[in-house]
């Protein structure tokens, strides 16, 4: 049975068409941090607008033919699901050291990016989620489980742990392993937009996290949330616009990054 699955994944890997699909999926993925880049700034200057993934897709929605996009974004983004948990059965093959560490990003990855391509689905249809709302019920629901506070309180240190990745990753530019960039101007102004937006999108995790967290102390679902609520308590800070319109440029870049990693990505697993 192992046998098998290694070898439907090594001819997965070779699947032009899965490749294509999954290039296709970062420019999706790049499109949908832009929008929420455009948002950020929005609500910086103090307009309206979810600074999340929902907020990004109802935007889409409300465009002419958004539906079509938006369908083409969610077959992206599950393309790039199905990509990663690919890559997933492919880290069999990476020394035991890293073995452990790989599958469990490119788990993390595979359910991520298709749960947001689901949800890009979702509004194609005619829903109307709210990521915020989501975050805030599946807390309570958490927080109603025996040693529920324990529980969320380690979602939310897992997800200020990936926050602090996040900016590792762009300050290290540790993130050039997975792209092959040209040695020239252009391939050091492509790793520039990643190193900003590493790091922005580093710091709303570790503030959503913090969320998380405060909710668990708290007992308190309403003290949850996602990266919306992570925009929001940023912006109540001391100068929160000037660091709000920071993270809203910094979701720019990584969006401009993204896209241009479907270009340079290495599809190997």
């Amino acid at each position: 049975m192992r046998s098998e699955v290694r070898s439907a994944a090594r001819s997965a890997e070779h699947n032009p068409v899965l490749r294509v699909l999954a290039r296709a999926g970062y420019v999706a993925n790049g499109i949908m941090h832009a929008l929420i880049g455009v948002i950020v700034l929005v609500a910086a200057s103090g307009g309206p607008g979810d600074a999340d993934q929902t907020g990004a897709f109802r935007s889409i929605a409300a465009a002419p033919w958004g539906f079509a996009l938006l369908w083409a974004l969610a077959i992206g983004l599950i393309a790039l699901g199905v990509w990663h948990a690919v890559a997933a059965v492919g880290a069999r093959r990476a020394k035991r050291t890293q073995r452990v560490g790989i599958l469990a990003s490119e788990i993390g990855q595979a359910v991520v990016f298709a749960a947001v391509g689901a949800v890009a689905a979702s509004v194609a249809l005619g829903a109307r989620p709210s990521a915020e709302r989501a975050a805030e019920d599946a807390s309570a629901g958490v927080l109603a489980m025996p040693a529920g506070p324990f529980l969320l309180g380690a979602v939310g240190l897992g997800v200020a742990i990936a926050g602090v990745a996040f900016v590792v990753m762009g300050v290290r530019r540790s993130f050039r392993t997975k792209v092959e960039l040209p040695h020239n101007g252009w391939g050091h102004a492509v790793a520039g937009l990643g190193v900003v937006g590493f790091v922005a999108k580093g710091i709303a995790l570790i503030i959503v996290g913090i969320l998380l967290a405060v909710a668990a102390v708290e007992v308190d679902p309403g003290q949850a949330g996602g990266l919306d609520g992570a925009v929001q308590a940023l912006l109540q800070l001391p100068a929160g616009p000037l660091l709000g319109a920071a993270v809203g440029v910094g979701f720019l870049a990584y969006g401009a990054f993204t896209i241009l990693r479907a270009r340079f990505a290495k599809l190997s697993v």
